[in-house]
């Protein structure tokens, strides 16, 4: 029978629920602003933002999925809303026929700057405004630590698919 793991001191359980209660009111206000100026749910947000910061403004589905953790079935769903909307275009890979890419179109980008300035008040008075600029590279880095821990077990959403041998 596997050690029963010991209970979480006060700092660690204060740190957990502060963690989980900030993320939670950030999230909440910041869905809100996307619907209200984009029409977009978070998730949807998400495979925008990573299209329009990619050089090419295109991504694998698969390695849409793996980034903002999001189940594939779901995402293509997200991605087919989005381009039903003119957002995205979808295409098979030139690369991998069993690859789907998708694109962002123009409407996908003036989409974006039409959210962005919402989205960064947002963050700048939810987020930041309380935080000096030193708090802010600490959480940075405090944050990408426990970020990179998780992403070597990520969970199956956000595992990288793994490519079958010999095709």
């Amino acid at each position: 029978m596997p050690a029963k793991p010991p209970p979480l001191d006060p700092v660690q359980l204060g740190a957990y629920f502060a963690l989980i209660e900030t993320s939670s009111l950030l999230k909440h206000t910041v869905e809100q602003q996307l619907r209200d100026a984009g029409d977009l749910s978070y998730v949807q947000f998400q495979l925008l933002a990573r299209l329009g910061d990619s050089p090419t403004g295109s991504h694998r589905m698969t390695d849409l999925a793996d980034g903002v953790v999001y189940s594939r079935s779901g995402l293509t769903y997200q991605a087919q809303v989005l381009e039903q909307r003119g957002l995205v275009t979808r295409a098979p890979s030139r690369d991998d026929e069993r690859s789907v890419v998708v694109t962002i179109t123009d409407a996908g980008r003036a989409v974006l700057a039409t959210v962005f300035p919402g989205h960064i008040a947002v963050l700048d008075d939810l987020l930041f405004a309380s935080l000096t600029r030193a708090d802010i590279v600490d959480l940075e880095r405090v944050l990408a630590k426990v970020r990179d821990h998780m992403r070597a077990n990520p969970p199956r959403s956000a595992a990288p698919r793994r490519r079958k041998s010999g095709s």
